[in-house]
């Protein structure tokens, strides 16, 4: 089960302490059984870096063109900032991240052999900005939060509907910063995703059947009742 939501039994526990970031190809399309996908990195001091996970039937990493927009709205936002990479992966995202300058990622993703992959790919980097917990999502959130989180990013399995839950957790459990940012993707089909009360919406895009928004918490809302696409 590789972004935290695919198949496989969760588990409670297993931190590995790791060194930094790989994320997968910039197709949607699953791993063929057997062989390993690979992720390039797209931006800062491990640009074109590519990295490898292993195989998993529903593991869909964000395309290097959503990243790439998603790291241009937050490009003032990622240096020295604490990140929470929660559904990881292949660990894409979190990898971008590091590379972008992250003071810190935790990556949290149940699937032992993808969990181990982004341990490996940390090592291989000599990143040690970051921790890789083998845990279910969920479980993860039900735990008292060390310190928050400035900037989260969320890509739990889209059949599962799981963002509304996990922002609910997040919020109520003290895992945000006052002005965290969270990035959610989903299938473009579902729509805006619904936000707990003191989060705005400020970015809103498609890019085929993918949904891609960020949202910030205890931001004033816009003077425009549409999310900002650009």
């Amino acid at each position: 089960m590789p972004r935290n939501n695919r198949t496989g039994r969760p588990r409670d526990h297993g931190i590995v302490d790791a060194t930094t970031p790989p994320k997968p190809s910039a197709d949607r399309r699953p791993a063929t059984p057997g062989h390993r996908g690979e992720v390039r990195i797209i931006g800062g001091t491990w640009r074109g870096r590519k990295l490898q996970f292993p195989s998993a039937d529903t593991l869909r990493p964000t395309p290097d063109r959503v990243r790439e927009t998603v790291f241009n709205w937050l490009q003032f936002d990622i240096a020295g900032r604490r990140c929470l990479d929660l559904f990881a992966g292949s660990g894409a995202l979190g990898f971008e991240a590091l590379s972008r300058g992250a003071a810190e990622v935790v990556f949290v993703e149940r699937d032992p052999r993808v969990a181990e992959a982004i341990g490996a790919a940390l090592r291989t980097l000599r990143c040690d900005r970051a921790q890789v917990t083998t845990q279910d999502a969920f479980a993860y959130l039900r735990q008292a939060a060390p310190r928050p989180f400035d900037v989260v990013f969320l890509d739990p399995p889209y059949d599962e509907r799981w963002l509304d839950r996990a922002c609910a957790a997040m919020e109520s459990g003290d895992w945000l910063a006052p002005r965290a940012w969270v990035y959610l993707e989903d299938a473009a089909a579902n729509g805006a995703p619904s936000l707990p009360e003191g989060w705005t919406l400020l970015r809103s895009k498609k890019a085929g059947d993918v949904g891609y928004h960020l949202a910030r918490r205890g931001a004033a809302p816009e003077p425009t009742t549409t999310p900002n696409s650009g």
